[in-house]
């Protein structure tokens, strides 16, 4: 039976999985992370104010915790050769390779998605079979007015796993812009990616594929609730231990499981 710290536990995604993990047969909840819970108990295991407290009889950390510390909590589990899920967004491709980096020198797996609902999932491996057709995409990221990062995890996961395909095209660099060339967006794996904070929103995703005279939209509308997350995130637990180094992106699992 794997043995779960879940990082983040008494949080939006990190309580439903406690409660999923604690349902799961093959699956056990060691301890639990959780700065304004520190020394009580979840589920009848221990919480910690801080990841690095919280690893012994560890098998799996999942963090859902915050773009400020998710590094460290990632960082310290490896250290502990422990294997880490990563639902927590704010991380960028500099900062996953120096993951992957230390994950292998201590043959650790590490499971990263930005979005671990498997709707999202498909949207990302339907998006990914487009670049290979369709050389021009710009990404939309819409998320909650309160969401202090962007882009979201999501889209960045998106526009990093685009560019591994082939970066895309531009007819207009974006350094040639007249006017506010801030209007053209963050570039993320050498595409345009626009964010949107407003309310309503929780996680929306679209990238919008042209050619001349026709346009693709593949776009992902998460719910209000941490539902869509449990079973991808779960499925990612259970894979890490197996695996070394990086592995990014939930639908990277669900295509080796077909």
């Amino acid at each position: 039976m794997l043995q779960i710290c879940v990082a983040g536990a008494t949080g939006w995604t990190g309580s439903a999985l406690v409660e999923a993990v604690l349902e799961a047969d093959d699956l056990a909840l060691r301890s639990a992370v959780a700065r304004s819970a520190a020394g009580r108990e979840i589920g009848g295991s221990p919480v910690f104010g801080s990841v690095a407290e919280a690893l012994d009889g560890v098998d799996v950390l999942i963090d859902y915790t915050s773009h400020l510390v998710v590094k460290q909590n990632v960082r310290a589990a490896i250290d502990r050769g422990v294997a880490v899920v990563v639902g927590t967004s704010g991380l960028g491709a500099d900062d996953y390779a120096e993951i992957d980096r230390a994950a292998r020198e201590r043959a650790v797996g590490v499971v990263a998605a930005g979005n671990f609902s498997l709707t999202a999932a498909m949207a990302q491996a339907a998006a990914l079979l487009a670049a290979r057709h369709l050389p021009h995409w710009e990404i939309i990221d819409y998320a909650s007015a309160a969401k202090p990062d962007a882009p979201s995890g999501t889209a960045r996961e998106l526009a990093e796993r685009l560019s591994e395909v082939r970066p895309p095209l531009v007819e207009r660099a974006v350094e040639e812009t007249a006017g506010a060339r801030e209007a053209r967006g963050a570039t993320v794996g050498g595409a345009q990616v626009h964010s949107v904070r407003l309310p309503s929103f929780v996680v929306s995703t679209e990238v919008v594929f042209a050619l001349p005279d026709e346009r693709l939209s593949i776009r992902h509308d998460a719910g209000g609730s941490p539902t869509p997350y449990v079973a991808g995130t779960l499925l990612a637990a259970r894979k890490a231990p197996g695996r070394v180094g990086l592995t990014r992106g939930l639908d990277t699992l669900l295509l080796e499981a077909d």
